[in-house]
């Protein structure tokens, strides 16, 4: 038996199951048993290693052109039941944005997400839904960044938003990061389209904090045999400061080897 990595709908994280003894192939779909029932499934992965995995379930079967249609007629079905949850919503004046649904793959099941500032008392709308839709009904409040991920997009740099092409799961990112690589700390520059500062902030952060180890600061003093004066801008990559002298013009140096000087 091998274990393999798959996206349920692909949508969130990737997932390790068993692969039951299948002949499974990359980008092959497949039938997985969850806690929620069967998911229509794509393997991305083979022959993952089980000591950086944790096994989820087993892998079903591979999935028959039925099981796809039935995928389809899922997805399809499952965009109608956000229009008609909108208008519940609207109905019963919920403060509340509807993101989209998603049926399991045998309809036991259907999921809705949504946005909100605060809290909501969705209780009646859940009831309206079951008795609508004649499955179990779930109601899950996310985040931004979750919603960004949802609709897609793209970023400041003109390419895929990174959360919604292959980011499975979000890493705390704070401002000292951008401080640590000396970024403007203007919003525009450093906030993502979510509204929140950007995934890509903790991407080299290591890698600067790591060039940094025996570099001066900004406002530190330095005293060497050619240069005296006050520190007024780091260059942590090409490992250079500029320096105000005496004199208050500028000079460039580049910095000693070794620990502060």
């Amino acid at each position: 038996m091998g274990v393999v990595g798959l996206k349920i709908n692909n949508n969130g994280k990737m997932l390790f199951y068993d692969d039951n003894n299948l002949r499974l192939k990359l980008n092959l779909t497949v039938i997985v048993d969850t806690d929620k029932g069967y998911q229509f499934a794509t393997v991305l992965m083979l022959d993952v290693d089980e000591d950086v995995s944790k096994e989820e379930g087993k892998v079903v079967r591979i999935s028959t052109k039925k099981d796809y249609l039935q995928h389809l007629s899922n997805i399809k079905e499952a965009k109608e039941a956000v229009k008609k949850c909108k208008d519940l919503v609207e109905e019963f004046e919920l403060d509340m944005s509807i993101i989209d649904a998603e049926y399991t793959f045998t309809r036991n099941q259907l999921l809705f997400r949504f946005v909100a500032d605060e809290r909501v008392d969705f209780r009646e709308l859940a009831r309206e839904l079951g008795a609508l839709f004649k499955t179990r009904i779930e109601l899950r409040q996310i985040g931004v960044r979750d919603k960004a991920k949802e609709i897609g997009g793209v970023a400041l740099c003109g390419r895929t938003m990174c959360c919604s092409k292959f980011l499975s799961e979000f890493d705390s990112v704070s401002i000292n990061m951008a401080k640590n690589q000396s970024l403007s700390l203007n919003p525009t520059k450093i906030n993502g389209v979510c509204g929140r500062l950007l995934c890509c902030l903790k991407y080299e952060n290591d890698n600067y904090t790591d060039a940094k180890k025996g570099m001066l600061n900004v406002g530190d003093e330095v005293n060497t045999k050619n240069v005296k004066g006050k520190i007024v801008s780091v260059d942590v990559l090409n490992r250079k400061y500029k320096v105000m002298v005496d004199n208050n013009s500028i000079v460039e140096m580049d910095v000693p080897n070794g620990s502060k000087k």
